[in-house]
């Protein structure tokens, strides 16, 4: 891969965790209302959104570094941001919506609430999370630094 080709895919990464900061500290003041009772949601899944918003933008700016440093062919690249960006914002938006709902969401039950949420993560966050740290880790392969 060329350093220079990664530019663009790296802005971008770079971006969208800076948007996803943004987001999740603006879910700590959910955060506080909901711990508070001011605001009627789970206060464990709200604190779960807030951090899962804050370590998903610090995985994406590990992505966006390393993009110059792997060895993928060019049109895999674009893949391997999307399958970062996506899941990361996923991960937020659907553990804040499950906080409201109260649900676990995590395994298929009776509850209709809880399956959509299930669904919604395993398709939106868990395999393409799973895709995209395979594909990132593939990009290390080899001995030396492709630069």
């Amino acid at each position: 891969m060329v350093p220079s080709a990664s530019r663009p895919l790296a802005r971008l990464l770079g971006r969208a965790a800076a948007l996803l900061i943004v987001l999740g500290l603006f879910t700590g003041f959910l955060v506080a209302a909901a711990m508070t009772g001011k605001l009627d949601a789970d206060p464990h899944a709200m604190l779960a959104a807030h951090l899962n918003a804050l370590l998903g933008a610090f995985w994406m700016l590990g992505v966006a570094w390393s993009l110059p440093r792997l060895r993928l062919e060019a049109p895999t690249l674009p893949c391997l941001v999307w399958l970062t960006i996506v899941p990361n914002f996923a991960n937020w938006l659907i553990t804040a919506v499950k906080a409201f709902i109260r649900v676990a969401g995590v395994a298929a039950s009776n509850d209709p609430k809880n399956n959509a949420i299930f669904g919604a993560l395993t398709v939106l966050v868990v395999l393409p999370s799973l895709a995209g740290a395979s594909i990132w880790l593939w990009g290390f392969r080899g001995s030396d630094d492709p630069e």
